[in-house]
């Protein structure tokens, strides 16, 4: 849609991507510039009981197609595209150690947004340790990847989906402000929970949280009301004290914990 349109039209805007580019960019704006952003977020069981440390909490077709399709990244300033299922690291918040590896669509818009500025920048999706291994040998040794259909039907016969999940959230960006090398990191869980009455896992939360943030701070004039408006042109105040997006804020709105 052209920028001088009449409506304004906003790129899907619910976890990633959508909410995690509007907290990258945030973290971002407080550099006078930057070296590398870094995005990881993952849907996750509670209560991880089988070797893939996994359970089913959301859409099939959208999880395999993060794992086999190409994933946009930038890499010493280049904008390039990069395998998923690569670059694999780990790290712990709050006690757990977690694995993170490139899956693709989590970056939205940012990465043009940032040309220019960044050196790296990337988004990686967050696993229980042990899970890249097994889901690499299933595409790869046993070439599901060019079987979708079959690898669909595994996992949704195999992998129970679960209701008690966790949405990990975890951003750093590294740059330089007034003359020092510094980092900022934003971290957050959310848990499944009880919202207006209904119980609601942890993925429909904060997708549903993203998606009406945004519809509700449009309907407020709170964003451009006409053109392309970018996720990460969202302020991320905003969306903290918004009624929807409360969710994502911690001191603001303690959700119920599911059982």
């Amino acid at each position: 849609m052209a920028e001088g349109a009449d409506v304004a039209f906003i790129p899907q805007c619910g976890l990633a991507p959508g909410f995690i580019s509007i907290v990258a960019n945030d973290l971002a704006r407080n550099f006078d510039s930057l070296d590398s952003v870094r995005m990881r977020v993952g849907a996750l069981p509670q209560y991880a009981s089988n070797a893939l440390n996994y359970n089913l909490t959301w859409s099939t077709d959208g999880l395999i197609n993060e794992y086999i399709e190409p994933c946009e990244a930038i890499v010493e300033g280049r904008f390039v595209t990069v395998p998923a299922m690569e670059e694999r690291e780990e790290f712990s918040l709050d006690g757990v150690t977690y694995e993170a590896f490139n899956t693709s669509g989590g970056l939205g818009t940012l990465a043009k947004t940032l040309a220019g500025r960044v050196r790296t920048m990337n988004y990686r999706t967050i696993r229980y340790p042990g899970h890249q291994a097994i889901i690499k040998a299933l595409l790869n040794d046993l070439n599901l990847k060019n079987r979708r259909d079959m690898l669909k039907d595994l996992f949704e016969n195999a992998l129970p989906a679960t209701m008690q999940d966790v949405v990990v959230i975890f951003v750093t960006v590294c740059g330089w402000k007034d003359g020092r090398y510094l980092q900022e990191t934003y971290a957050n869980k959310v848990y499944a929970g009880v919202v207006a009455g209904k119980k609601m896992s942890a993925i429909q939360i904060t997708t549903a949280s993203g998606i009406t943030t945004v519809l509700d701070l449009l309907a407020h004039g709170k964003l451009r009301q006409k053109g392309f408006v970018r996720q990460e042109e969202i302020v991320f105040a905003d969306v903290l004290s918004n009624r929807f997006g409360r969710a994502y804020d911690p001191q603001a709105l303690r959700l119920k914990e599911a059982v």
